[in-house]
C-alpha cells in the first residue's frame, strides 16, 4: 500500500502538484481539459442546458489522465488529493496563461 503524502494546506500542495505535471505533453493535456471544462460549464449556464453538466469531468478527466498515463508515466494527484487537485488544475491554467508555468 503507498504513503498517501499529508498537506496542510494548498500553498504545501501546489509545488507537489507542479512537480507531478513536469512533461510539457501533460500540461497542455491539462490546458485543453481545462479550457473544455470552461467552454462547457459558460454554454450550460448560457443556455441552460443543464443536462451538459456530466460532461465536466469527462472533458476534464479524460484529457488530464491521457497526460498523466502516456506522457508523465504517473498517478494523476486526483487519486489521493480530489479537492486539492481540482483547485491545482485551475491555478495551474492561470500560471499557464499568465507564463508562470511553460506550456
Amino acid at each position: 500500500m503507498e504513503n498517501i503524502k499529508r498537506f496542510n494546506s494548498f500553498a504545501e500542495f501546489y509545488p507537489y502538484y507542479l512537480g507531478e505535471h513536469s512533461n510539457s505533453t501533460c500540461r497542455r493535456l491539462h490546458f485543453m481539459g481545462t479550457t473544455l471544462v470552461i467552454f462547457i460549464l459558460a454554454l450550460t449556464i448560457g443556455a441552460g442546458a443543464w443536462m451538459l453538466l456530466w460532461a465536466l469531468p469527462l472533458a476534464g478527466y479524460s484529457f488530464a489522465w491521457v497526460g498523466h498515463f502516456f506522457f508523465e508515466k504517473n498517478r494523476p494527484a486526483t487519486f489521493q488529493h480530489p479537492f486539492y487537485s481540482l483547485l491545482g488544475d485551475f491555478v495551474m491554467y492561470r500560471d499557464m496563461i499568465l507564463g508562470r508555468v511553460p506550456f
